[in-house]
């Protein structure tokens, strides 16, 4: 099992900055495929930022495409924590963010229990 406890969410004003916080538990961290979900009020779940574990040869990042430019995900193994860097931020990044862990699996199988995120115009 893997335990996932997100801070960092807000509000923040159109052009802001936050940095979302994820400290993960129960399985060796290092090893963990990491990402990053959003959902909006009335709207599913969507992906947003996700890299992966030390299984490959280095780390790869992706992104959704409207967060390029913006979001940065990296992580921090001897603190057990991936970060979502948000710049930019935008009224229409609202939305509760959710971090998730997944050993190699194509699904992600453990879960956050979410952080608001609010950008007001």
């Amino acid at each position: 099992q893997v335990q996932l406890v997100e801070s960092g969410g807000g509000l923040v004003q159109a052009g802001g900055s936050l940095r979302l916080s994820c400290v993960a538990s129960g399985r060796t961290f290092s090893s963990l495929d990491m990402g990053w979900f959003r959902q909006a009020p009335g709207k599913g779940r969507e992906f947003v930022a996700g890299m992966n574990g030390s299984g490959a040869s280095r780390y790869y990042t992706s992104y959704k495409d409207s967060v390029k430019g913006r979001f940065t995900i990296s992580r921090d193994n001897a603190k057990n924590t991936v970060y979502l860097q948000m710049n930019s931020l935008r009224p229409d990044d609202t939305a509760v963010y959710y971090c998730a862990a997944k050993t190699g699996t194509p699904t992600y199988a453990y879960w956050g229990q979410g952080t608001q995120v609010t950008v007001s115009s």
